[in-house]
């Protein structure tokens, strides 16, 4: 079997990492910058943090700012045409998954026009050219969308999240500032680092596994439970900051090369059709998932207990997946995550529309354990 991994060309860590950013232009040889980014990064001031450094070096610039916080096909397109205006011939995302997102699809339909209408980038698109080039600086530590070949958008006219995988896609550099995250409200810390967990967990156990991406996934899963709880409680701690800034970066290097499983599958429909946050859709789903996964990742669940603190010498397979699964259960507690969809708002008729989605979305066949649509309900049910 051949495996393949995807990374990166070059990548810069630590508090105050942004200054970086004039050097790397400069060096690639870009002359102009759509800046892509949304309001409330603007109004807040995190976003022209960066622009400051693009200012300081007097290198040329426009402002896209209209990114929501799920894009859509529409934002994506006005994206677009946004960077055919201003003449830019490089991107710099500035936020969490979604700006990356966004600026993922302005990049490839850029370069691939044939691929206008987005819709056709779901799933595995069969692009030529690489993105327009991208450099990356997140404002949250959850979805590694700056070091991944993966980015969703939202079809309005299906109601579903496009899950698009695209090699193309990555960013020419990721800069992974912890400063640019100190001002992460609680609830979106804590539900940012739970859907890095979920990647590092899924891609531990998803049937693309092995030996290298376990090793990164493996870490992540021990500098996530270490650090999101201090970045939660303590917001302008550096240690949990940075800490958890690296770690969901580490986690993003591997997953986006070896795939996730069905709860990325079923928590796609749940902020498609539901509007719930993802990582918060992801961290609800986590334990219960982890427990119908377990027969078929026994051993690998004694790894996460050891990362997690909670292994204990003459522990049988069966106690290691129990307190595997507790540790996760415990620490989504602890750091605020909802634990019923019903707190959402959610019914349990509204269950069969989610399988629907669940079912055929692009995450679930990596999953370790075979699931029918059947399961998928069922899992719903257990966390209503």
């Amino acid at each position: 079997m051949v495996n393949r991994f995807i990374l990166n060309e070059v990548s810069y860590f630590g508090p105050g990492a942004r200054k970086e950013l004039p050097g790397v232009v400069k060096s690639m040889g870009f002359k102009k910058a759509l800046v892509v980014t949304d309001k409330g990064l603007m109004k807040f001031g995190v976003a022209q943090r960066v622009i400051d450094e693009l200012d300081s070096a007097g290198i040329p610039y426009e402002i896209f700012d209209e990114v929501k916080p799920n894009p859509t096909v529409t934002n994506v397109k006005d994206g677009i045409a946004a960077c055919k205006n201003a003449g830019a011939d490089f991107i710099v995302a500035i936020g969490g998954g979604s700006a990356m997102d966004t600026a993922k699809g302005i990049g490839i339909v850029c370069n691939n026009p044939e691929f206008s209408d987005i819709v056709s980038l779901e799933g595995v698109a069969p692009t030529k050219n690489k993105s327009l080039p991208i450099i990356a600086l997140p404002t949250t530590a959850g979805t590694a969308a700056e070091t991944t070949i993966n980015y969703v958008i939202i079809d309005e006219a299906n109601h579903k999240k496009m899950v698009c995988v695209d090699p193309h896609d990555i960013p020419v550099c990721a800069i992974v500032d912890a400063e640019l995250m100190y001002s992460l409200p609680k609830s979106l810390t804590a539900a940012t680092g739970m859907d890095a967990m979920t990647h590092a967990i899924e891609g531990l156990i998803t049937k693309g596994a092995w030996e290298m991406s376990d090793m990164f996934e493996i870490k992540a899963i021990e500098m996530i439970y270490k650090y999101l709880p201090i970045a939660v409680q303590e917001p302008s701690n550096p240690e949990g900051r940075n800490g958890m800034a690296v770690a969901q970066y580490i986690a993003g290097m591997a997953f986006s090369n070896v795939g996730l499983g069905v709860d990325h599958g079923m928590a796609h429909p749940l902020s498609a059709l539901h509007d719930v946050p993802h990582g918060v859709a992801c961290a609800m789903l986590l334990p219960v998932v982890m427990r119908f996964n377990a027969p078929a990742a026994k051993e690998k669940y004694a790894e996460i207990a050891k990362a997690c603190g909670v292994y204990e010498t003459g522990m049988t397979t069966d106690q290691a997946v129990e307190a595997a699964c507790k540790a996760i259960e415990d620490l989504s507690k602890l750091v605020g995550i909802p634990q019923h969809l019903s707190e959402l708002g959610i019914k349990e008729e509204d269950i069969q529309a989610l399988a629907d989605q669940a079912i055929a979305d692009v995450c679930t066949p990596g999953n370790p354990r075979e699931v029918t649509r059947d399961d998928i309900v069922a899992i719903y049910k257990q966390i209503l």
